[in-house]
């Protein structure tokens, strides 16, 4: 099942590269949610990751023809989409006001969380990178070991302590 996905994606953005707007609209829509729930567990903030989604899309779109087919398209748009919210993360650092004032609000109310706001309260990058390519993007943990350059049994082992995290933090909600 996830080869043949892969190989939708992968003739979707061939055809992509050849200027098929109805292919990318498809190449979106099977993508687009993954997108978002990878650039909010960086962000945190549901405007800046539609926007990090939105611009993930565009950069793709301009730049259909670096795409190697016969690779990982969701890879290719994850490393985007990643890049993206990492720029977005320092334009808002060099930007920010004092976090003191942020800190404490955050501190003092602790609202019901979605588990997108779960993943980001708890967990490390590394820890939700891995998440979410595993739960949302369905790669196997060989497959993240390659993306990630991290070695499988590390994945493995972040993957288990992760889930763990998270089953203790949502305990602690309810």
């Amino acid at each position: 099942m996830q080869n043949l996905q892969k190989r939708k994606l992968d003739a979707l953005m061939k055809r992509v590269i050849e200027g098929d707007n109805d292919a990318f609209c498809l190449l979106y829509e099977a993508t687009a949610k993954g997108i978002f729930a990878f650039a909010y567990s960086y962000l945190g903030k549901r405007e800046d990751a539609e926007d990090v989604t939105q611009e993930t899309f565009f950069a793709a779109k301009r730049k259909a023809h670096l795409y190697r087919p016969g690779t990982d398209v969701r890879a290719w748009l994850f490393q985007i989409a990643k890049n993206l919210s990492l720029d977005e993360l320092r334009k808002k650092k060099n930007s920010a006001a004092p976090l003191g004032d942020a800190l404490e609000n955050t501190l003092s109310v602790k609202p019901q969380l979605t588990e997108l706001d779960a993943l980001t309260a708890c967990l490390d990058e590394a820890e939700r990178e891995i998440v979410l390519l595993h739960a949302v993007w369905q790669y196997k943990h060989r497959e993240i070991a390659e993306l990630t350059g991290t070695p499988l049994g590390t994945v493995t082992w972040k993957y288990k302590k992760a889930l763990a995290k998270l089953r203790d933090y949502l305990k602690e909600d309810l």
